[in-house]
């Protein structure tokens, strides 16, 4: 019983993970129909700026961590907002267009990462009690899951009140429906898509803060292998949705830790082999919309 809640919590610690580089991914895709192969980088540079915030801070407190998180999150919208500005505005409805600047870029700021910070990983620290685990059940559990699944909660929470309740929440659902009638209103749809885009890359910026304290180190590779299960789930989950994305977050990173616990480290052959289930069976996702 105790092995089940371990794989279990452990699993919702990962997917939480993943939900944070899926959310950006599904909501840029959802909202404005871009593939951005570039939301990894915004992942590794936040983690690399949290570690080096934390790293010239050095006491490993909680007030460090939380500053790191926030700066992390901070450096990632920025990024995320500069690249659409000056790279996507110019080619929407151009998705070939699209995949190959983003892909360049993902390209190019790995080898700027390796020249800065070398090709090496460097561990982090952080408070001690993320190193330790509290008893679950029966189940010593690592502490730093909760703290996964309390940020991905709350940031699944954050973005759904933004786009229901607040003005500019309203105004890019609108300027997804109508561009040119809210445009025609005057208002400027191009300020509201290019929120979207720090929106979902302060979620990455975050994500990569944690990730580093998931996996114990940074490196310039970190949000490159992170990005193939995101896009994975926001494949699953229906690309657009983010609902289906925090589903299918939760349902391939517990199937990969009971898949690689119980048959021998298979967990990245069935999260592949389900993918290609949900593409032959339901090829628009769990939660996505009929084109």
């Amino acid at each position: 019983m105790s092995t089940i809640v371990l794989l279990l919590i452990t699993g919702l610690g990962l997917g939480a993970l993943y939900f944070l580089v899926a959310s950006g991914l599904s909501l840029i895709y959802g909202l404005m129909g871009v593939l951005n192969f570039a939301h990894g980088s915004f992942l590794t540079l936040g983690a690399f700026v949290g570690w080096e915030l934390a790293r010239r801070m050095g006491d490993g407190s909680w007030f460090t961590l939380i500053t790191s998180l926030l700066v992390g999150a901070v450096v990632g919208a920025v990024f995320a907002a500069a690249t659409e500005f000056f790279l996507i505005r110019r080619l929407y409805d151009r998705h070939i267009e699209q995949v190959l600047v983003t892909v360049g870029l993902a390209l190019a700021t790995v080898a700027l990462f390796e020249g800065i910070w070398g090709t090496d990983q460097i561990y982090v620290n952080g408070p001690a009690w993320l190193d330790g685990t509290t008893k679950v059940l029966g189940a010593n559990i690592p502490n730093n899951r909760f703290i996964l699944i309390l940020c991905a909660a709350l940031v699944l929470v954050g973005i759904v009140l933004f786009l229901r309740y607040t003005r500019y929440g309203l105004i890019i659902r609108a300027g997804v429906e109508n561009r040119s009638m809210v445009t025609a209103l005057g208002i400027d749809v191009r300020r509201a898509f290019t929120l979207v885009f720090a929106i979902g890359g302060a979620a990455a910026g975050l994500g990569g803060v944690l990730a580093s304290h998931y996996t114990g180190y940074v490196s310039p590779h970190l949000g490159g292998s992170l990005l193939i299960f995101a896009f994975i789930v926001t494949v699953i989950g229906g690309l657009g949705s983010l609902t289906g994305a925090a589903i299918a977050s939760v349902l391939v990173a517990v199937l990969q830790q009971f898949a690689n616990f119980y048959f021998d480290g298979t967990g990245d052959f069935v999260v592949v082999l389900l993918l290609a289930v949900v593409l032959l069976v339901r090829p628009r996702g769990l939660m996505g919309v009929k084109a």
